[in-house]
């Protein structure tokens, strides 16, 4: 070493960790921004078909459509529960894989190596289940007062913000509605 020159000091796993989930933290949030505007224009491309309408025929349509009606504004109805989903989602999942892989998997097996690369799979799924109520609250409020059937009552009622659409939906007990591929919960004291 040279006079006056430091040592670099070893970057901690859990240091590495963090450095990486914070960069894919900011790559997704920007990915999420500029690709936001298409997932509302696809969910109520989807939603027109509840009443049978055609207000957005296309792509190109659907962009005028919601800028004439609802401004810049309506095409990021529902971004924040989805970004904060997002962001929580992927700490989570990086956190827990970390956990997994340095305190309950022990070094050494050959099989431990691959045990490890399927930590992130296993703890992806278990996050998305976890944040599963901010894509419920994000695609609701991107359907939300739209002018489509799907968005107004009797098949939605209009919420005046994400955080109102979060506690009516925790009250009725309906947080997980959609969740599950094969079982279907009708909270207590609804008809349909």
């Amino acid at each position: 070493l040279q006079p006056g020159a430091s040592k670099k000091e070893p970057v901690s796993s859990l240091e590495q960790v963090l450095k990486e989930t914070s960069r894919e933290m900011v790559a997704r949030s920007a990915a999420t921004l500029i690709t936001h505007p298409f997932h509302v224009i696809t969910l109520r491309c989807m939603v027109q078909f509840i009443g049978r309408e055609t207000k957005y025929s296309g792509t190109l349509s659907a962009f005028a459509t919601i800028y004439r009606e609802e401004g810049i504004l309506g095409f990021f109805a529902g971004l924040i529960p989805r970004l904060l989903g997002d962001i929580l989602s992927l700490w989570l999942c990086n956190m827990l894989a970390y956990l997994i892989n340095t305190y309950a998997l022990e070094n050494g097996v050959s099989t431990m190596t691959e045990m490890k690369s399927y930590s992130q799979a296993v703890t992806g799924f278990f996050a998305s289940m976890l944040t599963y109520p901010f894509v419920l609250v994000s695609n609701l409020m991107a359907v939300n007062n739209c002018g489509l059937a799907g968005g107004l009552l009797p098949y939605a009622p209009t919420y005046s913000s994400w955080l109102d659409c979060w506690s009516q939906l925790h009250r009725e007990g309906n947080m997980s509605r959609g969740n599950s591929l094969f079982f279907r919960k009708i909270p207590a004291g609804k008809r349909y």
